[in-house]
């Protein structure tokens, strides 16, 4: 029988990290990741797991250790959040160049600065093109499900490259939720013992790690990188499945919600899909016809799978917690629309920015984007795309308009 257990975002990920007892987790505190590496001393302090904790004076370090681990041989792990991450940066690339299935536990903060130690996306979303494979979670029981998933995923022979689990900063990473945990024992036989191929103590089949790479070899590591994250689409969706046999709680790249008729409908990342569900309830009830696209997998891209699910909506609102500075919205907008371009061009998407550094994004505000989208769609009102929603000022809130649509 499933475990019902009160924990948060952060409870839970060290809970599942326990079950799992990796061989080495390196980590250095940093708000709000820090109580992760916390719980999971506090576990090897009292026997109940035996993993081999490093405290190491720098997240540069502690990525550092976890790639030498890795590649020794090891399940290893770490912990980290905004800056961390920024300072784990070169250490990244290694880490996916080294095909090394390492998890990485990312407590989502917005980077510096101004300095800012709440949510949003700007720490994972300027790592996305490193070649982690990235998950995200809406709530507290995602968080531990996407763990206890991770290894079998980044470790899969066809796969091999680092993983990183995220979740919201504070929002869910503190925040006491209810959910259900596995036994230790289904999450063993679920995981599995780690046994690599290739690694550095094996004595039989010496080999390098991490050398230099002339011309003649770096575009055909960076093609086999490629592949790799190709391959983990499958893998996910096999991993996902398997997971949901065993828990009753299976995953996809997505969660479509009430999209099946919908004429409008947002696409979202992490904690706000809750918002967005509840402003889909209510609209429902007065007659719209609105629905949700709540992305899990954002590395490897699924394109055209959300264009397929998005196909016959008439317009989309596409909500980034995170600003890329390209002067035409974030990067999920960015990616969400090639997609569309590419597989569904009768879907109008539009691209929103919300949440940056924990505002508030409330059940108001995304009954009134959907609203704004049924209008551009059935009174031919211009839309304004790329604003800030919550932002305080008139005169500052949107930075394109689009052009009524032409009936």
């Amino acid at each position: 029988m499933a475990i019902r257990e009160r924990l948060s975002g952060n409870e839970a990920i060290s809970y599942a990290i326990k079950q799992v007892n990796p061989d080495v987790m390196p980590a250095f505190p940093i708000t709000p990741s820090t109580e992760i590496p916390q719980y999971v001393a506090n576990y090897i302090a009292n026997g109940e797991m035996d993993t081999e904790f490093i405290p190491v004076e720098s997240e540069h370090s502690s990525m550092s250790a976890t790639i030498g681990a890795s590649a020794a041989g090891a399940r290893a792990l770490t912990a980290t959040s905004s800056c961390g991450l920024a300072l784990m940066w070169e250490e990244l690339y290694v880490a996916a160049s080294n095909r090394l299935p390492l998890a990485l536990c990312l407590v989502n903060r917005a980077l510096s600065g101004p300095i800012n130690i709440n949510c949003d996306h700007s720490d994972s979303m300027g790592a996305r093109d490193t070649g982690f494979i990235q998950i995200y979670a809406e709530n507290n029981q995602e968080v531990y499900d996407n763990f206890v998933q991770a290894y079998r995923i980044s470790e899969h022979k066809d796969v091999r490259l680092p993983i990183m689990i995220c979740q919201d900063g504070f929002i869910t990473s503190h925040a006491v939720e209810n959910i259900e945990l596995l036994e230790d024992d289904k999450v063993k036989r679920f995981v599995g013992e780690y046994e690599p191929e290739n690694y550095l103590l094996n004595a039989d089949q010496p080999m390098a790690v991490g050398p230099y790479a002339v011309s003649n070899y770096y575009m055909e590591t960076k093609m086999a990188q490629n592949t790799a994250m190709r391959n983990a689409k499958k893998v996910i969706l096999d991993v996902g499945k398997e997971y949901g046999e065993v828990s009753g709680r299976s995953y996809g790249f997505f969660e479509a919600y009430r999209l099946e008729d919908a004429e409008y409908a947002m696409v979202i990342i992490g904690s706000a899909a809750g918002t967005a569900k509840d402003a889909i309830d209510e609209l429902r009830e007065q007659g719209m016809k609105v629905g949700l696209l709540k992305l899990r997998v954002f590395r490897p891209f699924p394109d055209e799978e959300i264009a397929e699910a998005l196909k016959n909506c008439k317009t989309v609102a596409i909500m980034d917690r995170c600003e890329s500075f390209r002067g035409q919205g974030g990067p999920l907008g960015a990616e969400v629309k090639s997609a569309v371009y590419d597989y569904a061009r009768n879907v109008t998407a539009f691209n929103l920015v919300y949440g940056l550094g924990g505002r508030d994004f409330t059940v108001k505000e995304a009954e009134q984007i959907f609203k704004d989208l049924e209008s551009y769609d059935q009174e031919g009102k211009p839309f304004a795309e790329y604003r800030y929603i919550g932002l305080r000022g008139e005169g500052y809130v949107a930075m394109r308009e689009n052009p009524a649509k032409k009936n």
